[in-house]
């Protein structure tokens, strides 16, 4: 990394085939929704010459949030990849999602990424959900770098920000967080802003001037010297301290005066550990310009501070069976293993899979191995199968720019691969393996979904298996109690993009319908039945008496059948007939059509014809007893529990709290889970739930997690049982 002016000639839009990984960088951005990432991403790709005006490309489509759903909302919802060259090095940005519902898409870019540059707005600050991404890159040693933006804003002050990352993302090292550079300010306007029209260079000491249009440097003024040394002093520190060059630091505080070559050599190491987090600040060009504020001193340290793909350890790998196989090295003439980390459609060229190569090359036209995933429960069938590869391609806007190969540490878009999904290896045929799969939320809003017509409904089935094809933080399920077609997501942004994708890609419209739970029923008395089914029309007739007694038992018990007939009132053949119906009667409900669950029905007694008396016969008699018994006794609605566990900040376990005991919850405990954050265990009914994924993001500003796990039914208080009776009888 160099603070010198750069000498890159623009790549002018061009894809550029890096030919070693050493000439590979793969960063993803990070920030809330509204922080400037893709308006960073833009200013990047035209600084590299990229792209010849702000935003668009050389056919003058958008670079980014060119899907259709992307202008309307008029935010990010998709991952997007940009790639640009600087200096000879080709550098894959990852474009995230800032929205918490969109989280699936930002765990995919870190996945493919190998360092993370956090973007964080001067006059937003910082979120709550952005400290816990910074978490979890911390977890992992992923190298992190932080860019401040919106310093237009009136009330912006890159210092004020400074001191807040440092706080925020510092833990217990805050001066591992320190700026590279300090925003030079110009003449204030009449609000009292003045606005920055260049960066001062600590380690340089160099002044970088973008107010013509155009980056020029020169030397700091008198006044500006001050404002260096004691910044300067700070940074240099940090530098050696976290590269851990004992020897260096010795010499520093000795007063020896250290080359600039060492400093940024250690700067770098510092930064590829993880330890080190330099700060800096962007905004995009002005109309005319070439060069955003902060732009080249991005594309540098991603260039030269940034690890290289062979510097950061790939994912485990197996066998498909599971069986352990050596960590792979990022050599291009290593053995194949690329993961597929986003999965969508093009109306013309269909399924296009964007792929990370770990190890190996990819190349257009050969016959690969597909293996994933482990998703069955959320509707995506386990792979283990040869696909051939078609084109590969760099995206580029709505572009695809041919490639002529993938080597280890790049991205690319492979076509047609028509059974690989997100999450899953490409490996060589003769040589299948499996990576380790990276975490993806758990989908907890529930929405209930019905075709709009008979049309859409020819249609639904193949929608919905495509659309949850490529999203695998969405979870398709067709309940068997409730017959209802239910899409799990992960917010009300997250449902919404998904039923405008089924409409505007997939061409079917559906409606939602009020999510049911699967609700249960049960006796809350004992109680005696007759069932009594005799008809004689001509011919054979039909005629079957039997005589039940009923009995609760403790929940989870199902349905117990005893049979104490004497004397052989109901024949032995008869008698698992009567259980049969009994039984079917208990499936379809005997209230309001929820199933029975939890008794002991005895078959006491029972009269039979020798000839009218038949299978069928003692069935419905078996039902009709049922029913009969359930006319005169208690029923009791049953209702599935949770427990549930939230995970927040300490500041919100009291709120937390407070909102699950106002939906029925029973706290059963609390415990720490690492500094500062606090899991709340709780039993609470799921129709208290339904929407907790959405309230729960409201209570902690975005920063509280929850899974829920089914423990048992439970009864239902009366007066909630009578509304959901008179609901149901008037067809709500």
């Amino acid at each position: 990394m160099s603070e010198k002016t750069s000498t890159h000639p623009g790549a002018a839009g061009r894809a550029v085939t890096a030919g070693r990984p050493t000439a590979l960088r793969n960063v993803v951005l990070v920030g809330h929704s509204g922080s400037g990432k893709t308006t960073l991403v833009e200013a990047l790709a035209l600084a590299s010459g990229a792209v010849n005006r702000a935003g668009r490309v050389e056919d003058g489509g958008c670079l980014s949030d060119y899907d259709e759903i992307e202008h309307r909302q008029q935010r990010s919802v998709q991952l997007s990849l940009v790639p640009v060259d600087w200096g000879g090095i080709k550098i894959n940005i990852l474009d995230t999602p800032g929205y918490a519902d969109f989280v699936g898409e930002l765990r995919a870019g870190l996945r493919a990424a190998d360092a993370a540059l956090f973007v964080v707005s001067a006059a937003d600050g910082v979120a709550g959900a952005t400290r816990m991404v910074w978490d979890e890159c911390a977890a992992v040693g992923m190298p992190r770098a932080l860019v401040v933006t919106h310093l237009e804003a009136s009330r912006a002050d890159f210092d004020e920000m400074t001191e807040l990352c440092r706080a925020t993302f510092g833990g217990e090292d805050p001066d591992a967080v320190v700026p590279l550079y300090l925003p030079l300010y110009g003449t204030p306007g009449a609000d009292g802003h003045a606005p920055v029209h260049g960066l001062i260079g600590l380690l340089s000491q160099r002044v970088f001037d973008y107010s013509s249009g155009e980056r020029t440097e020169r030397e700091p003024t008198a006044e500006e010297l001050p404002l260096i040394e004691e910044a300067r002093g700070r940074l240099i520190e940090a530098i050696i301290a976290e590269s851990e060059d004992e020897s260096l630091m010795d010499r520093y505080l000795g007063g020896e005066d250290i080359d600039i070559k060492t400093l940024v050599g250690d700067l770098e190491t510092a930064v590829a550990r993880g330890t080190f987090h330099p700060v800096l600040a962007a905004a995009p060009a002005a109309e005319g310009s070439k060069q955003g504020l902060g732009t080249v001193e991005l594309l540098e340290l991603i260039t030269g501070g940034f690890p290289t793909p062979a510097e950061r350890e790939a994912p485990a790998v197996t066998t498909p069976e599971g069986k352990p196989r050596p960590v792979l090295a990022c050599d291009p003439d290593g053995p194949l293993a690329a993961e597929v980390v986003k999965t969508s459609s093009d109306p013309y060229v269909g399924r296009i899979s964007l792929v990370r190569v770990f190890s190996g090359t990819l190349r257009p036209d050969e016959t690969v191995h597909v293996s994933g995933h482990g998703l069955a429960d959320r509707g995506h069938e386990d792979h283990d199968v040869d696909e051939r590869v078609g084109a590969l391609s760099a995206p580029f806007g709505k572009q695809q720019r041919p490639l002529p190969q993938a080597i280890a540490g790049d991205l690319a878009c492979v076509a047609k691969l028509t059974r690989a999904e997100t999450g899953d290896t490409l490996s060589a045929k003769d040589e299948p393996l499996l990576m380790e799969p990276w975490s993806m939320p758990d989908p907890l809003l529930p929405v209930a979904i019905q075709a709009h017509s008979k049309a859409d409904e020819d249609k639904l089935s193949q929608g919905l298996a495509r659309l949850v094809a490529e999203d695998p933080t969405m979870r398709l399920e067709h309940n068997q109690d409730t017959h209802q077609v239910v899409l799990w997501c992960l917010g009300e942004a997250h449902v919404d993009v998904a039923l405008e994708r089924l409409r505007t890609r997939y061409g079917v419209q559906v409606d939602t319908v009020p999510h049911k739970v699967p609700l249960r029923e049960t006796f809350g008395e004992s109680a005696a039945g007759r069932g009594r089914h005799v008809k004689q029309s001509g011919g054979h007739g039909q005629f079957a008496i039997c005589e039940i007694e009923i009995e609760p038992l403790p929940g989870g018990s199902g349905i117990e059948f005893v049979d104490k007939v004497v004397g052989g009132a109901v024949p032995r053949q008869f008698i698992p007939s009567v259980e049969k119906g009994v039984r079917a009667q208990a499936g379809r409900g005997v209230a309001a059509g929820h199933p029975l669950v939890d008794i002991r029905v005895t078959l006491l007694d029972g009269k039979a014809h020798s000839v009218d008396s038949s299978d069928a016969a003692f069935q419905t008699a078996g039902a009709l007893a049922l029913r009969e018994a359930a006319a005169d006794a208690r029923i009791d609605l049953l209702e599935p529990f949770c427990e549930v566990s939230v995970m927040v900040p300490d500041e919100y376990v009291g709120p937390v709290m407070s909102d699950l005991s106002g939906r029925r919850g029973r706290v059963v405990g609390t415990e720490q889970s690492g500094a500062g954050r606090t899991v709340v265990r709780a039993e609470v009914p799921e129709i208290e739930i339904g929407r907790y994924a959405v309230d729960l993001r409201s209570l902690s500003h975005g920063t509280g997690r929850f899974s829920r796990v089914h423990l048992r039914h439970e009864p239902m208080p009366p007066q909630i049982a009578a509304k959901l009776r008179e609901t149901a009888e008037d067809g709500g």
